[in-house]
């Protein structure tokens, strides 16, 4: 679940010279880049209203006077296939160590007393699987370890907090996707606030907010998608104006949202899996309908690993200093900066800093193209179509 974050942080501190191969072998890749225009005009349509009925979708862990804490991060709904294969892999390599225990058993009672009996098949089995617990354990820490983390022995959620009473917002991640970053409110943008900032007819993705380098401090954009999948561009609407009022304004007046435990329930995983996707059911045949009814024991293994990945997981702590902002006389967080790394992360966020450069003034216009097609010649004419012409022009002439 946490693959887009991850990914994402990747971006940013990719050494330069696996920028480069990269680049040079796909040159087709192009980056567009944001205009300074275009980046006041994402900032001014997230202050203005985009629907008379707010309504947060949730989850929603916490919600009073001043703190908005919301579940964040993508393909929430799809968690649980690498729990499934992890387990897999983690039960072999204990399987290949119990057998191999019991042959290494069986090897020293033979040895305590020996009495000429054959102890070839043991000694064979105990060397065969415990090289292989070895050889796959190897293997599984150095490459399937950091996918296993994604979804077990880590958070068991990535959180948005918005403080309405410090104006700041809060995201909550593992290290190795960026860690724990404090926001400025002002700056934000969202795909809830204009249809053309919002992906095709707003469905099958959450709301997402995005902070440009101007308002970062990191040198780089902050990107997070925040709540449900989204069936309509209406239940963006109704997210992104409850969470700018209640910012903005405050929680008078706004529909108390329902708040969720923390507490790994079995229905938490298995509901997940059907966001975004009600008005997809309904539109459907019954065809696919009966399609998607044969397929209901996959849905049903997805979530239980889903459950499985959220057992195995702890919840997440924010740090004291964010807990106790914006009661009275304790302090403020500071906004992440780039000297909040270690050094080697500060190199290369600066290194990579000009990918995402907020450009100066307008984006230029794209010329169009014009075909350089000359109008054919008389001389260039066939004789059926000259000798027709010159017809026209002798009738004409008195």
């Amino acid at each position: 679940m946490y693959f887009i974050e991850w990914f994402a942080w990747l971006a940013a501190i990719d050494p330069k010279e696996e920028r480069e191969a990269f680049e040079k072998q796909n040159k087709t890749i192009k980056n567009r880049g944001v205009y300074e225009s275009e980046d006041e005009e994402y900032v001014a349509a997230a202050k203005k209203s985009v629907c008379d009925t707010p309504k947060s979708r949730g989850p929603v862990y916490v919600y009073n006077e001043h703190v908005l804490e919301m579940r964040c991060g993508m393909w929430e709904d799809k968690r649980g296939l690498i729990s499934i294969l992890s387990l897999a892999v983690i039960m072999m390599i204990i399987g290949d160590l119990v057998i191999a225990s019991n042959s290494i058993k069986t090897l020293s009672a033979i040895a305590s007393d020996y009495k000429g009996e054959p102890y070839g098949e043991k000694l064979f089995l105990a060397l065969f699987f415990l090289s292989t617990a070895f050889c796959t354990l190897l293997l599984y820490l150095k490459y399937g370890l950091r996918f296993t983390r994604f979804e077990m022995f880590t958070s068991r959620h990535l959180l948005i907090r918005f403080n309405r009473t410090t104006q700041q917002v809060y995201l909550h991640r593992p290290a190795y996707c960026g860690g724990i970053v404090t926001l400025p409110w002002n700056g934000v943008t969202s795909s809830g606030s204009d249809k053309k900032y919002a992906p095709p007819g707003g469905m099958g993705m959450p709301l997402e907010l995005i902070w440009s380098p101007v308002f970062t401090g990191t040198l780089r954009p902050e990107l997070i998608w925040v709540g449900k999948s989204a069936n309509n561009f209406a239940e963006l609407q109704a997210e992104w104006e409850f969470i700018r009022r209640f910012m903005d304004e405050g929680p008078e007046g706004l529909p108390p949202p329902h708040i969720t435990s923390h507490f790994p329930w079995p229905w938490q995983a298995f509901t997940p899996q059907f966001e975004g996707l009600t008005h997809y059911f309904r539109s459907s045949s019954r065809v696919l309908k009966c399609g998607l009814l044969l397929l209901s024991p996959a849905f049903l293994i997805i979530g239980t690993g889903h459950w499985i990945s959220l057992l195995l997981c702890w919840k997440p702590r924010w740090p004291r200093i964010i807990r106790e902002a914006g009661l009275p006389g304790k302090p403020i967080p500071a906004l992440t900066t780039v000297g909040d790394y270690p050094p080697h992360i500060q190199e290369r966020l600066r290194e990579n800093a000009y990918l995402w450069a907020i450009r100066p003034g307008k984006r230029p216009e794209r010329k169009r193209r014009t075909s350089p097609r000359r109008r054919k010649s008389d001389t260039q004419k066939p004789d059926a179509e000259r000798n027709t012409s010159c017809e026209a022009r002798s009738i004409d002439q008195p």
